[in-house]
């Protein structure tokens, strides 16, 4: 059945694209361990505040911020929510000013996870967050109000970070607790292996020069 089923060319081709697959979370693995080494060690305390807000993880904490780097570089959560661009942009219409959609300015990157952020968040019960999404939906729908979410979670980790607090509900909520990657030393290379790494990519790069003409 195999031999009719799955070619031999078919049985070829499917390896190879295990071999990728494979290739690629291990380099993923790799990364996540820098990207969380970096975070625990250089910025551990506004991991733990992000994280103590309904919806935020460690992947979504670090991204947060790696893409906007020093909050206190904003001078209040607005300022952040309108980099971030999740503000309406207002035009005039005779003398009416009207709200249009987010101008979408800011990092693409913050505001994709903020949105994912605002979606897990909307699904905590008995959380302020969850009922201020109940509330928005009603009136502006589903879409707007994960969007008016995730410009409220600006706002409140904006405050949170610069005024070093942990994140509150007030309403009973309480965060299960997360399980943290473990710090692992991630390889350290010489000065000759790194100019190895830089010798081998000019090469490749040479290669494929020589091969386009």
């Amino acid at each position: 059945i195999l031999d009719r089923e799955i070619s031999q060319s078919a049985a070829f081709r499917l390896q190879i694209c295990l071999k990728l697959i494979k290739s690629i979370d291990d380099e993923i693995e790799a990364l996540e361990k820098e990207i969380f080494n970096y975070a625990y060690k250089k910025h551990k305390r506004e991991m733990e505040i992000l994280m103590s807000v309904p919806g935020i993880g460690e992947l979504g904490a670090a991204v947060l911020l790696a893409e906007i780097g020093n909050f206190k570089d904003f001078s209040s959560g607005n300022k952040l929510a309108s980099w971030l661009g999740l503000v309406p942009n207002v035009y005039q219409s005779a003398d009416k000013y009207h709200n249009g959609r987010i101008t979408k300015r800011g990092s693409k990157g913050a505001r994709w996870i903020l949105t994912q952020i605002s979606q897990a968040a909307a699904r905590k019960n008995n959380s302020k967050l969850k009922e201020f999404f109940n509330r928005k939906k009603k009136s502006i729908g589903h879409s707007k109000a994960i969007i008016a979410l995730a410009r409220k979670i600006a706002t409140i980790i904006w405050h949170l970070i610069v005024n070093d607090e942990m994140y509150e509900d007030g309403t009973g909520y309480k965060k299960g607790e997360i399980q943290k990657r473990k710090i692992v030393e991630t390889e350290i290379f010489s000065v000759d292996e790194r100019i190895k790494i830089i010798s081998e990519i000019f090469a490749i790069m040479e290669k494929e020069g020589e091969e386009s003409t």
